[in-house]
Order: C-alpha cells, then sequence, then structure tokens
C-alpha cells in the first residue's frame, strides 16, 4: 500500500493545468523518485466522474475510483491525484474519496486564488464547459445566492470543510496563487514542498498552456453554445468536436487582446467576500503554502466586460474564427488519416503473427 497519498482536489482556474502538465509530463521521472501518478490524466478525470457520479460520466469510461484506488495500493511509496473538479464531491463522496486510500496517510491540497481574478476565470471556465449566460448574468446569481455552486467548487474555506475535515489538521494543506507578477515556478514549488517533490526532478517547461480567452472570442464561444440547441452535448461530444476544433484550434489562436475582469460597481461586494474567507481560513487548522493575504484582491481597477462589446466588434471576431476554422479544416484534410494508418499498422501485425504461427506449424511438421 502507498506510504502517503496527495489528493489534490482544485479549485478550478488555480493554475491547476500547469501543475498537472508538470506532474504527467514527468511521471517516468516521479516514479523513479518514488512518486506515483496512478493511471493516467485521463483516467484520473474518470475516477473522478465515478466517484462524484455525475450525470455526463462518458458511458465508455473504464476507470472508476476504486480502480484508481487499487492501483495505488499496489505502490510502497507516495502517490498523487490530482483533478481540479474533485472539489465538487459532495461530503458523503469525499469521504468514499480518502477512505479508498486507507490505511495510507491521506493528505488533502486545496489551491485557493483572490476572488476578483477568480470570477472572470470560472465563467470563462463555465462557458468553455458550455454554459451560455452572460458574464452579468454570472456574477448577479452568485451575488444573490443563486449559484452555490461558485462557492462550493471554488473557495478554499469551502473544500477544506468537505475534505480537509476527513483527514487530521497536519495533513490538511492549502496552497494560495502568487498575485500577479510573482515567479511562475512559485506555484510548482509550494506544490512540491507539500508532497516532497525534491528541486530537479522535474522539467517545468510546460509546452500546453491553457491560455485564457479574450472578451470577444469568449463572447463568440458563449452565443455558439446558446446557437447549439442540444447538438454536442455536454461533456464528451462537446469537448471532441467544439473544445477540439473551435476552442483550442481557434479561439485560443486569436488575438484574444480584449482583457476582461469584475466591474469597479461590484469592487466592495468582493472585497467583503474576500476578507470573510480570508477570516475562515485564519481560524481553520491547516498547513498553509503561501500567505492568505494573497486572496485579498490586489489591483481592483476598471475592466471592460465581454457584454459591453459592440455587436461590429463580435462581427468581426466571428468572421476571423470562420477563417481559422476552414485553415484548421484544410490542415486536417492534409493530414495523414490516422484512424486509417492505425488499422492498417494493426492488420500489419495480425498478419504477421498469422505468417510466424503458419511457419513454426510448418517447421515443426518438417521435424
Amino acid at each position: 500500500m502507498a506510504r502517503r497519498v496527495f489528493l489534490h482536489v482544485g479549485a478550478p482556474k488555480t493554475g491547476s493545468t500547469y501543475v498537472q502538465n508538470v506532474l504527467w509530463n514527468n511521471a517516468d521521472a516521479l516514479k523513479r523518485a518514488g512518486i506515483l501518478l496512478p493511471g493516467a490524466s485521463w483516467a484520473q478525470d474518470q475516477a473522478m466522474t465515478d466517484l462524484r457520479e455525475v450525470e455526463w460520466r462518458d458511458p465508455r469510461a473504464s476507470w472508476t475510483w476504486e480502480r484508481l484506488a487499487k492501483e495505488t495500493r499496489k505502490w510502497h511509496g507516495d502517490a498523487i491525484v490530482s483533478n481540479e473538479a474533485l472539489g465538487g464531491a459532495t461530503p458523503a463522496q469525499a469521504a468514499r474519496g480518502v477512505a479508498a486510500f486507507a490505511p495510507a496517510e491521506v493528505h488533502v491540497i486545496v489551491t485557493g486564488r483572490d476572488l476578483w481574478r477568480t470570477f472572470p476565470s470560472m465563467w470563462q471556465q463555465s462557458v468553455r464547459a458550455r454554459n451560455k449566460w452572460s458574464f452579468t448574468e454570472f456574477l448577479t446569481a452568485v451575488e444573490q445566492g443563486r449559484f452555490e455552486t461558485f462557492w462550493e467548487m471554488h473557495t478554499p474555506n469551502r473544500m477544506l470543510k468537505r475534505w480537509g475535515d476527513l483527514v487530521p489538521a497536519e495533513q490538511r494543506h492549502l496552497i494560495t496563487i502568487p498575485t500577479p507578477g510573482a515567479p511562475r515556478d512559485t506555484l510548482w514549488h509550494r506544490f512540491a514542498g507539500i508532497t516532497g517533490i525534491p528541486d530537479g526532478v522535474c522539467d517545468l517547461r510546460d509546452p500546453t498552456a491553457n491560455p485564457s480567452l479574450g472578451a470577444a472570442e469568449i463572447e463568440v464561444l458563449r452565443r455558439v453554445n446558446a446557437a447549439l440547441g442540444d447538438r454536442f452535448p455536454h461533456r464528451t461530444p462537446y469537448q471532441r468536436v467544439v473544445q477540439r476544433h473551435l476552442v483550442n484550434a481557434v479561439l485560443k489562436n486569436g488575438r484574444n487582446d480584449v482583457r476582461f475582469g469584475v466591474g469597479l460597481d461590484r469592487a466592495g461586494w468582493v472585497a467583503e467576500m474576500a476578507e470573510q474567507q480570508i477570516k475562515e481560513l485564519r481560524d481553520y487548522p491547516c498547513q498553509i503554502a503561501g500567505d492568505l493575504d494573497e486572496l485579498r484582491p490586489s489591483n481592483m481597477t476598471a475592466t471592460s466586460s465581454p457584454d459591453d462589446l459592440d455587436d461590429s466588434r463580435i462581427l468581426e471576431t466571428a468572421i476571423e474564427t470562420i477563417v481559422g476554422m476552414l485553415e484548421h479544416a484544410d490542415a486536417l484534410t492534409r493530414q495523414p488519416d490516422a484512424d486509417g494508418i492505425r488499422a492498417l499498422s494493426l492488420l500489419r501485425d495480425q498478419a504477421t503473427r498469422r505468417l510466424r504461427r503458419t511457419l513454426k506449424r510448418v517447421s515443426s511438421t518438417r521435424r
């Protein structure tokens, strides 16, 4: 059984993609250092959907939470499970998640980011997950208490109470996200310090960053979501088609030059919520990597909203997106048929095996 298991449960949009990319890009080196990443990135994601019993779990998924725990039980060093959507588990699901790794020493890791930066990032993430509400509609729903999911999945105090309460205080960890301008590897070193990953084991270069979209690009995606109707439902069909061919292939490579954020009319409310969050965390016994002051918004300046963009700018971006889609389609047509190549390779291997068996039988007969 693993000696220690570190469950990194979120929150989304707190550098989790960067941390996970470093982990999986260096999985072999980590294993040599005695640290297992059970399964694969996609396997841990499938296990998360099993644990949370979400209705959008891919029916073809083969990895369950128990299967992930079973692989971990075969290991005799430390293990890391990282999926930012785990933070949305109910108390009962979180309890099952921790219990599955007994008798290993389970550590819970939660990451927290200041609310001023979290709100626009989370709304964008929701649109990239097929939601179609405007930024104003989203903020209003959170402010009026009609979207508790935000607080449950994106604030460390809520996640620590559900997950952290299941382990001793010395095994609860909060990582605060550094303020803008800090070295990018600061987050990694905080994470590595908790999990015991020695310096120099991992190559910190990340070739697969997850950049944010600009106001015009995310607004185009939101309007596409609204126009889709019942086509390409969340999660797998949408990811396979819209996320892959529109977001990743085209929108991420657009201009993305208009940044957006919460308006100053909500600055007081955001500051008040931040102070409440910091107070709750000061009173909660856990190990902090970073500083709770980093959860206090530090640069609350005037910003635009995607809702305020002129239709002419949206149209311009939509046309640029169509051109990008055409270029993407052209590139795909010029690529070899990957499925065809795999099929031919499989047929070749099967034919080779048959030929070897035939030759072996002929050879034995002649003897």
